[in-house]
């Protein structure tokens, strides 16, 4: 049972680190000034936001952030004693 509680630890580090790097690399959803003088231009890449970088990690935040949860409650359930 210690094995598996030190493996679910390290799993859960490692989606930690993930999920603050993919968070960082997104781009900001301000534009201030410059996006409304400018105005939002519907664009090839602003209609298929999906599968695009942008999207890609959108989706991977997702996914981290339920993995992160659901570890979360693993580890803190006690079933490692």
């Amino acid at each position: 049972m210690v094995a598996l509680k030190i493996i679910t630890t390290i799993l859960y580090v490692l989606i930690c680190v993930a999920l603050v790097v993919v968070v960082l690399f997104q781009e900001s959803k301000t534009q201030g000034l410059s996006g409304a003088i400018n105005g939002m231009a519907e664009t090839y890449w602003g209609k298929n936001k999906g599968r695009s970088m942008e999207g890609t990690l959108k989706k991977a935040t997702r996914i981290l952030a339920v993995l992160f949860v659901v570890i979360s409650v693993v580890l803190n359930l006690g079933f490692w004693k």
